[in-house]
């Protein structure tokens, strides 16, 4: 049986990677899609490859970290599709890997504006429209860096994601009583263009695959089968986690 039947769902980044792998599962899930990310034209090849599968979505492309396009997803949500029931707030970027004295002001505020900023924007206007549908799931993608471990060179990085955490928690607890569920997803090492910055040579694959307990780097749809978890009705008791899909690299030692 189909998970999201009826359901209406916002998939921020899209274009590639976790976002892509879970917008097409979303969709075979029954969920009639928003997406966004600044490509526009592998947006509108996803859009093409879910309706010629039986799906219904929509692209409106745009940089997340402008609330002008945090609006406009919530009022195209609602003028295609009648609401809003999830949120899949999963843009975000790696910044500059380098010692923290190296790192630029506004490299920094970049980092920060990309992976947290945008989360608030996306959660300021998100919020209200899953009110008016009686509850919602809002998910962030965070990440087990500055979380269960600390890698060099990632100190913006670490930092606004693990202030997803915190943002994560405060929303859940403000809006439980209004029956929306708000969590955070944090993958491991994942097969994903982004991903790639960190394991472009044979040995630094390797390197990051022997960190995890599995021994091997997620495909972007396994975590989208996490994020599956999250939206649908099988985590409705499930709200302020920080839950790891991340191969074990939390706590491998070997």
């Amino acid at each position: 049986m189909n998970q999201l039947v009826d359901k209406v769902a916002l998939i921020t980044r899209a274009s590639s990677g976790i976002g892509r792998a879970t917008a097409r599962l979303f969709a075979r899930e029954g969920a009639r899609l928003i997406v966004t990310a600044r490509r526009a034209e592998l947006l509108d090849n996803l859009v093409q490859e879910i309706r010629e599968q039986g799906g219904d979505a929509i692209a409106i492309p745009g940089d997340i970290r402008s609330e002008d396009h945090a609006s406009a997803l919530v009022t195209g949500a609602q003028n295609a599709f009648g609401g809003l029931d999830i949120a899949f707030n999963n843009a975000g970027t790696l910044g500059g890997l380098e010692p923290l004295p190296d790192t630029e002001l506004s490299r920094w505020n970049l980092t920060l504006q990309t992976n947290l900023t945008s989360a608030f924007l996306g959660a300021k206007h998100q919020i209200p429209a899953m009110m008016k549908r009686g509850g919602g799931s809002l998910i962030f993608t965070s990440t087990f860096v500055g979380y269960t471990a600390g890698m060099p060179g990632t100190s913006a990085y670490a930092a606004s994601k693990a202030g997803l955490i915190g943002l994560t928690q405060v929303l859940a607890a403000e809006y439980g009583a209004h029956n929306i569920r708000v969590n955070a997803l944090l993958p491991g090492g994942t097969a994903t263009p982004m991903a790639g910055t960190m394991t472009s040579t044979p040995e630094s694959l390797s390197f990051v695959k022997g960190l995890h307990a599995l021994k091997r780097l997620a495909r972007p749809e396994e975590i989208a089968q996490s994020a599956l978890y999250l939206a649908s009705n099988a985590s409705s008791f499930t709200t302020g986690t920080a839950l790891l899909a991340d191969g074990g690299v939390s706590i491998n030692r070997t």
